[in-house]
């Protein structure tokens, strides 16, 4: 049993799908308006390590995560750079992708961009009009009237009595002290330059609020399971897609919502006047991998503020060392033993505590308590029995279509580095310590260490 904390009704519920064994997933993209930073990639990992455990469960699962490319930042930035809208986006777009299979996140099965979708958004505004949510204003610009849609403010829990109905808000961003009719279709204003298209209503774009509701209908029908996003989310954005949807279609948006909390940096709110405001290229640009950096994100509860600090990265590498160092001693014992055999009673109590974990609205600090907890049991295993040893590695690669940095990454040892580590074997079989030093050093000086095994010498990267 599944358990996710929704935050429509503020408690835990078993995941249990609308149909047969599908989970349909929506998940709020990046808005292409520059590099991603790593409080964006944070959310991207809670969505990433949601969607592995939905399926390790057995589920099938249809994810889909958009694209923001038009909105009130991407066209400031295009003006500001000379580019075209579509060109401008474009970069924002292929890097978004570069960064996702850095950090080892799966792909969706669907990233509509908002720009693809423009007919489907004016199609549920013209319904948002036959249903009397909408109007036009004198600027030729679409509202959505609040105060017509009962429950408006029921997933952000807003005071309905301090609502300004009647109000307007026409920033696609705001807080809630700007709870009001919020703008499902802006129109053309000079400062828009080519980013126009025509509407039943008049020339103008879409609000940013109105392009979700389109592109999960699209994909994933006007019913679906799951929701995600940051709190950050929560309102206005997905109060108003809340209030579109059900107000155009008649039925339930999303089964569960799910949110997770904000990132900070050395303790402190993520800004570029503290100077601590840091993109993913970046991170990798001071020497880290994406492997440790998605160890980073993925290991605090989507729900709880996570401290990125570089003390924490740096402490990283010696925790996938040791990740690493039992999954290599776990190889020698396997030999050419090609058929796995029963699990050790302490590998299937690591199974069972980590799955647990996770079906407690991921629990990621009790998983990976549970699986440290194997390897320090494993290593006092060791001798292993190859079976043995083949059932848990098994096991670890199975865990890994969950956690995405268990494998360590392959590397290429180059010819003359093993040559000379052969060497060094021999040397020392000849009771050579000298030349057996010198070549170690040598090896060293490249950036490998020498690991003697019962199988023969073997390379690691220093």
């Amino acid at each position: 049993m599944f358990k996710i904390y929704n935050t429509m009704s503020r408690s835990l519920e078993e995941l249990i799908p609308l149909e047969d064994n599908h989970v349909r997933l929506y998940t709020c993209g990046p808005t292409v308006y520059n590099y991603a930073h790593i409080g964006n990639y944070r959310a991207y990992m809670f969505e990433d390590l949601l969607r592995r455990w939905i399926q390790y469960k057995g589920f099938k699962i249809t994810q889909v995560q958009n694209l923001t490319d038009v909105d009130d930042k991407t066209i400031r930035g295009s003006r500001e750079s000379g580019k075209a809208l579509r060109d401008y986006t474009q970069t924002y777009k292929d890097t978004f992708f570069e960064d996702l299979k850095v950090l080892n996140i799966e792909p969706a099965e669907h990233y509509p961009a908002a720009t693809d979708c423009i007919p489907e958004m004016i199609a549920l505004i013209e319904k948002l009009f036959e249903k009397g949510l909408a109007y036009k204003s004198d600027d030729g610009s679409v509202y959505f009237p609040i105060d017509k849609f009962a429950e408006y403010g029921k997933l952000a829990r807003l005071d309905r009595a301090g609502m300004r109905a009647g109000a307007r808000v026409d920033q696609d961003e705001y807080d809630k002290d700007n709870a009001a009719d919020f703008a499902l279709w802006k129109g053309y204003v000079e400062e828009d330059g080519e980013v126009v298209w025509d509407s039943p209503w008049g020339k103008g774009r879409p609000g940013w609020h109105i392009e979700c509701s389109a592109m999960s209908q699209k994909y994933l029908g006007k019913t679906f399971d799951l929701h995600c996003g940051g709190v950050d989310n929560i309102f206005p954005h997905h109060e108003d897609e809340i209030a579109q949807s059900e107000g155009a279609n008649g039925c339930l948006y999303s089964k569960y919502w799910m949110h997770n909390a904000h990132l900070q940096v050395e303790g402190k709110k993520m800004s570029k006047s503290e100077g601590n405001f840091f993109t993913l290229r970046e991170i990798l640009e001071k020497g880290y991998t994406g492997r440790e950096i998605r160890y980073e994100l993925i290991g605090t509860h989507y729900r709880k503020s996570l401290n990125f600090t570089f003390d924490s990265l740096n402490a990283n590498r010696a925790a996938l060392a040791r990740l690493d160092d039992f999954y290599a001693k776990l190889q020698e014992y396997i030999g050419t033993e090609a058929e796995a055999g029963e699990l050790p009673s302490w590998a299937v109590e690591m199974e069972t505590r980590f799955a647990a974990a996770l079906d407690d609205d991921l629990n990621i600090a009790g998983g990976l308590g549970a699986l440290f907890d194997g390897v320090h049991a494993g290593n006092k295993a060791f001798p292993m029995d190859p079976k043995e040893a083949a059932a848990v590695s098994n096991l670890w690669k199975k865990l890994d279509t969950v956690l995405g940095f268990l494998e360590p990454p392959k590397e290429e040892v180059p010819s003359e580095l093993i040559e000379m580590a052969e060497a060094r074997a021999e040397a020392k079989k000849n009771k050579d310590w000298a030349e057996a030093d010198r070549l170690r050093n040598a090896v060293a000086a490249a950036g490998w260490i020498i690991q003697d095994t019962p199988s023969g010498p073997k390379l690691k990267k220093a």
